[in-house]
């Protein structure tokens, strides 16, 4: 009787959880579906069927070997963090010869070209990031074993680029004139250290002037769209210290000490934090160092932290935990220390990364999820870290949109693309542009 009535509760405690968790995955896929409201799925329609555009689209499928092309040549240009150079000004080269207004790389390396609209009253941006992970000295040339394409930085995010090329040369080869002036944009600083700083200086006062929507081309696929902003806090931090020997000099402050303290405090207080309703937020100390053998007590202990949330809010809190944690281990082993001077503490900032978030109701995102679902796909609604960030943060209206294909491996020497019917995302990605920079009547 006892194991019948154990067994009933067991399935009973699994029953729950399953039905929580599904609940959870139910809530989740409703939360990340984006469904177009019939004005917008209208719009995007009557859009789609004008003779101009379905032409347009045609001149995309036409331009598949060429895309490709441009895809290959631009992969084999290395383009590392902060070394974009040399791919800018080949990018910038071939936009000059599809035909622009003007295309001009600015003073931090991002090549821009305008092509002016009917009125300008507006300016919508397309862009894609110039730069990849892989450091200098990286072979990027491609490998291709049957249909797939084998290189360092193929689908991130240098197929976005051949996108943008493309959208280029298919407004122009049929004389599609919009409204509203539309620069194409190769944005440097995206990865990593980069800091979005291409994207930033295009919002600062050395940026082209007034932007009103934004598409940002990044990743793969074709039913992804990114509408809210993943912020982050990146910091170096250093607790220096005199040194010296383990035992002639024992009684010093040790660095090491006072950096396992930070991590420690710092844990406890986030870790609750971060198990709190509210928006997700993650935290992590990634990299730590210092010291120069087991028998020296060390002059330095660092590390290097990064915290994330789309929710400006949750980024500040977790980020006052990790100063107090600071203060406080600095504190006490400064506190603890027989002989010597104090410890002190240096802590770099070394990315800032805005968060914010735009409602599926928005004008903009909607025009995004009826292109989408155009298409024949269902959109998928979801949150990242790109250079969609910047706009996002200041109340631009902008998504990030993917390029096309299928790919894996990104960020790592295995990246791999495939064509799966990429020249779809090159027609939702002209299809956006359209939509919101507007045929000229």
């Amino acid at each position: 009787m006892k194991k019948t009535l154990l067994t009933t509760a067991v399935f009973f405690v699994m029953a729950v959880s399953a039905q929580q968790m599904y609940a959870q995955e139910g809530a989740k896929e409703a939360e990340n579906a984006g469904v177009a409201t019939k004005p917008y799925v209208q719009q995007i329609s009557n859009l789609a069927a004008k003779p101009v555009v379905k032409k347009a689209f045609q001149t995309i499928v036409d331009l598949q070997s060429e895309t490709l092309q441009d895809h290959k040549l631009l992969t084999e240009i290395p383009s590392p963090p902060y070394k974009e150079t040399v791919r800018a000004k080949k990018f910038a080269e071939m936009i000059k010869s599809i035909g622009v207004d003007s295309v001009w790389i600015d003073n931090v390396g991002n090549v821009i070209a305008l092509r002016k609209g009917k009125t300008g009253k507006k300016v919508v941006v397309l862009e894609a990031h110039l730069d990849t992970v892989f450091p200098e000295g990286t072979d990027v040339k491609i490998v291709t074993k049957g249909d797939t394409l084998y290189a360092p930085g193929i689908s991130d995010d240098t197929r976005a680029l051949a996108v943008v090329l493309t959208v280029l040369k298919t407004v122009n080869k049929n004389k599609i004139e919009t409204d509203a002036n539309v620069l194409f944009v190769g944005a440097v600083g995206e990865e990593g250290q980069g800091n979005l700083r291409g994207v930033k200086n295009l919002f600062s006062d050395k940026g082209p002037g007034k932007i009103d929507a934004y598409i940002a081309i990044d990743g793969t696929g074709l039913n992804g769209i990114t509408h809210r902003g993943l912020g982050s806090h990146r910091y170096r931090i250093t607790f220096k210290g005199l040194g010296g020997h383990s035992s002639g000099a024992f009684g010093l402050a040790n660095p090491h000490n006072a950096l396992a303290r930070a991590i420690y405090y710092w844990n406890e207080a986030a870790d609750k934090y971060a198990r709190e309703p509210g928006a997700r937020v993650t935290y992590n100390v990634g990299v730590i160092g210092g010291g120069t053998s087991v028998n020296s007590i060390p002059f330095e202990s660092w590390m290097e932290v990064d915290m994330r949330s789309e929710s400006p809010e949750r980024v500040t809190g977790i980020d006052k935990m990790l100063q107090d944690a600071i203060q406080r281990a600095l504190k006490e082993e400064n506190a603890q220390k027989r002989l010597g001077p104090d410890l002190t503490v240096e802590v770099k900032m070394t990315g800032d990364r805005p968060s914010g978030m735009e409602a599926t109701t928005t004008p903009f995102v909607q025009r995004a999820i009826a292109a989408t679902s155009y298409f024949g796909t269902n959109p998928k609604m979801g949150v990242g870290s790109t250079n969609a960030n910047i706009p996002i943060s200041k109340g631009v209206p902008a998504v990030c949109i993917g390029s096309g294909g299928k790919s894996g491996g990104e960020h790592a020497l295995g990246e791999w693309w495939v064509d799966d019917n990429g020249y779809k995302a090159t027609q939702r990605a002209l299809l956006l542009l359209l939509a919101e920079a507007g045929l000229a009547k």
